[in-house]
């Protein structure tokens, strides 16, 4: 496999360390954060703008799209540059993007400003991830792991409290820009922090940039085209039906950006995604799982909060408030798992999608057949034993994933990772929500009672559960790979 050009390791101390890791998972929190805060404001930007179905999901998946598209190149970037400098430029953009979101005059400025957000955010994560790689080995690798998931799923299910917050202090109408507002004083203290207390980690190499815009561009297209008819899928019946043929693009798309990418690769350069990577199997089946289960998780909540919001017309501030169970658990999970994982491996994220499918079930339940005075306590409380089993995936996960990986492919590796989990919400947040939007205008023509709104949520949680299941039967194949593996080496250190 080609290489890109390398640099070379600067040591750092201890105290410089640690004070680097946290700086780069606060950051890391906000861009997460930016996802799950902004669910609960899509009725309120609704109302604002007369928003349509297809344009609320652009918020959300663009702003994922923008943000997986950008990862691989960035991480490459870093792996070849410097990752501070990096890093200073993405939190700059975050910067500005927020505080053009926040005063957008219409929904096209608004959607814009989610787009370059997310490209932003991009560059941002891979440098995160490449810092702590080459930061940590062996069980404090695990360790560090399991703090960045617990700190990124408290980002995660505390979003939509805060931005329920925004709005119950800005009002139904406005509320949504202090979503986007709070950003600004919270970037500018991470910049400071960067640029003063960053070290620089790695010298850049002198040697020309190795990157592949032929092949983001055809894998730009593979994702969009998957996403496309989901994106206009509304239940409607103007839904155009040939919106399902560009599929075929999207096949066609798919074959061509593997071919590109095994062509690119044999003349000796480095492709966007380095499928040699994928035939180690702890990657690759790390990488599936975590997309899949990001497909869900976002989805979950977003789903979750409409319903509260729009179905039992909950205030936006205690619909987000449902997910703080999530939090809590997660983040104790998460450390607890990252702890654990290089003792029991594989089996405890296997044992996390169970728990997970569990609390699933659970808030469909509870949805459904609870009054609604009761509902929101009794999602909660489904909420918690769900964010037990998410603990127990997400950094266990990242730690085996990365396991086989060299360290000076870190970055590069890590960026593939979240490229998936982001093209994975991307996808995930586009079909559930056509699900549920979809639902909602078949069954009641623009005008739901709380059985409609009880079926929307079903099909949408529905496609969840089956993400997570697919998820399930990723962790037990490679459960069983890892323990085939294992025999044989046992086998041949026997007759060595």
């Amino acid at each position: 496999m080609s290489q890109p050009p390398l640099t070379r390791s600067i040591p750092v101390s201890e105290q410089h360390r640690w004070r680097a890791y946290w700086i780069c998972v606060g950051v890391a929190a906000l861009t997460i954060l930016d996802l799950s805060k902004v669910n609960v404001g899509l009725p309120s930007i609704e109302a604002a703008f007369d928003a349509s179905a297809t344009q609320l999901q652009l918020i959300v998946a663009g702003y994922v799209l923008t943000f997986g598209l950008t990862l691989v190149p960035a991480g490459r970037i870093g792996d070849q540059r410097s990752r501070k400098t990096l890093f200073v430029t993405g939190l700059t953009l975050f910067l500005v993007t927020s505080l053009v979101a926040a005063i957008a005059p219409n929904i096209t400025v608004l959607l814009v400003a989610r787009l370059l957000q997310g490209v932003a955010a991009g560059i941002q994560m891979p440098q995160v991830l490449g810092i702590i790689q080459e930061l940590f080995r062996g069980k404090e690798r695990g360790k560090a792991f399991g703090l960045f998931g617990a700190v990124i799923g408290l980002a995660t299910a505390f979003g939509p409290t805060l931005g329920g917050l925004m709005i119950a202090i800005g009002g139904p109408t406005d509320g949504w820009r202090g979503i986007f507002l709070l950003n600004v004083p919270l970037v500018i203290v991470a910049l400071v922090l960067a640029i003063w207390f960053l070290p620089v980690t790695r010298r850049p190499s002198d040697e020309p940039l190795s990157l592949d815009p032929v092949g983001l561009a055809l894998f730009a297209v593979t994702v969009l085209a998957l996403m496309w008819p989901f994106l206009f899928t509304t239940g409607s019946p103007e839904d155009n039906p040939a919106r399902w043929w560009v599929l075929v693009v999207f096949v066609l798309g798919l074959i061509g950006f593997l071919a590109w990418e095994r062509r690119y690769a044999a003349s000796g350069r480095q492709p966007l995604v380095p499928l040699p990577l994928f035939g180690v199997a702890s990657f690759r089946n790390g990488i599936s799982l975590a997309s899949v289960y990001f497909a869900a998780i976002p989805s979950m909540f977003l789903l979750t909060t409409l319903y509260l919001q729009d179905g039992l017309g909950l205030e936006a501030v205690y619909a987000g408030m449902v997910s703080i169970g999530f939090a809590l658990v997660s983040a104790v999970a998460s450390w607890v798992g990252g702890n654990l994982v290089n003792r029991l491996g594989r089996p405890l994220v296997v044992a996390g999608l169970v728990l997970l499918l569990v609390g699933i079930g659970l808030l469909v339940l509870v949805a459904i057949t609870t009054p609604a005075g009761v509902t929101p306590w009794a999602m909660a409380g489904a909420m918690a034993i769900a964010g037990a089993g998410g603990g127990l995936v997400v950094s266990p996960n990242q730690t085996l994933t990365l396991m086989d990986i060299p360290v000076k492919q870190g970055g590069l590796a890590g960026s593939v990772g979240q490229l998936g989990q982001r093209i994975g919400t991307a996808i995930g947040t586009a079909i559930t929500l056509s699900l549920f939007y979809s639902t909602i205008y078949r069954e009641s023509d623009g005008k739901p009672d709380l059985e409609v709104y009880h079926h929307a949520y079903a099909y949408g949680m529905l496609a969840v559960a089956v993400l997570i299941a697919v998820a399930f039967g990723i962790g037990v194949a490679d459960l069983g790979s890892r323990r085939r593996r294992r025999a044989q080496d046992d086998g041949a250190a026997a007759v060595g």
